[in-house]
């Protein structure tokens, strides 16, 4: 992390920039930030490790699809490619997160209605996306991607955070699992993802409006993946079944009113379904290699309930069975 800030410190030097350093609050990033004055406003610095400098420009290709596009991205003001930093408008210090979880009942679902508006923005730039070829659509939720996620989960939850061996059938079964899951996933990877849309990955600005962050990862994937990520990342209460059937009827409006086709409600329930499955297996391994390896402990009480959701979800569409026993035996065994 020294290495780091001495990297911008040396940037500051060479363009003439005299201001204190504030390090933000990182998340579950490598990344850091840091705020700084610049020409009489504050600005953010992004200092990318060396090893995923590669994802500076990344950040800088999406970033200019997202504002050509109408979305609410920070505005670039400088990119010191030798050093993989990113200079970027300061869009202050409040995270929707913490702001969804004091609000009431019908502030949240406000809060939450402006984020899918966001959604079915980003959907809506995919022609955008492919045309200009941006890196975002030369990059997919295939096969490939997602077994590497649902792998990930397997690793980093039974091997690195509970210090566990599966047993080499049970390991084998959750494979084939996985690969039918993963199979029928890239089939609905037809549309551009912001890959993290999650509410610590939207910013609330001085105008009081969302502004989207960490967009840098965008690819093409399934519509329900953002939507699915939105309304199920570190939840510790469950929703409703009401409550997200509201919610995916507010997604069907937003996508209409900027002119993207409408889905068959079955057909989106099933693939929102599947991609719950997915989505918060990843979530788990990620919450477990972020509580066991980089030792932030406070995403341990997010695992139990991307367990719950993934096996109540599991229960009611009755498919992959050994995934359900796999995480039933995880949440006995947590009780």
């Amino acid at each position: 992390m020294l290495l780091l800030r001495e990297r911008l410190e040396h940037y500051l030097s060479e363009n003439g920039v005299d201001s204190p350093i504030e390090q933000l609050t990182p998340d579950a990033s490598t990344r850091r930030y840091f705020r700084f004055q610049r020409d009489g406003r504050s600005v953010v610095a992004c200092v990318y490790p060396d090893d995923i400098k590669h994802a500076a420009h990344n950040y800088i290709d999406v970033t200019g699809l997202f504002r050509r596009n109408g979305l609410p991205v920070a505005n670039v003001y400088d990119f010191d490619e030798v050093r993989a930093i990113i200079v970027v408008e300061d869009l202050g210090n409040t995270i929707l997160r913490p702001v969804l979880e004091e609000a009431n009942e019908t502030k949240k679902t406000e809060l939450t209605c402006s984020a899918i508006k966001l959604i079915a923005q980003i959907q809506a730039a995919t022609a955008s996306a492919n045309e200009s070829n941006s890196i975002a659509s030369r990059l997919k939720f295939d096969v490939e991607k997602l077994m590497w996620e649902l792998n990930y989960f397997k690793i980093h939850y039974f091997s690195t955070y509970k210090k566990q061996t599966l047993e080499p059938d049970v390991d084998s079964e959750l494979d084939t699992e996985f690969m039918q899951l993963s199979s029928e996933l890239e089939n609905a990877a037809t549309t551009l993802c912001h890959r993290d849309f999650h509410a610590a990955n939207l910013m609330i600005d001085e105008r009081g409006d969302l502004r989207i962050i960490d967009h840098q990862d965008a690819r093409m994937g399934s519509p329900a993946y953002d939507l699915v990520s939105l309304l199920l990342d570190r939840v510790t209460d469950l929703p409703s079944a009401k409550w997200l059937s509201d919610m995916k009827s507010v997604f069907m409006e937003e996508r209409r009113k900027v002119g993207l086709a409408q889905f068959d409600p079955v057909d989106f329930d099933r693939e929102f379904d599947l991609q719950t499955v997915q989505r918060c297996l990843k979530a788990a391994g990620t919450f477990s290699f972020q509580s066991a390896v980089r030792e932030k402990a406070y995403f341990i009480p997010y695992i139990d309930p991307m367990f719950q959701i993934v096996h109540s979800t599991l229960t009611r569409i009755d498919r992959f069975p050994t995934i359900r026993k796999v995480l039933e035996s995880q949440l006995i065994a947590a009780t």
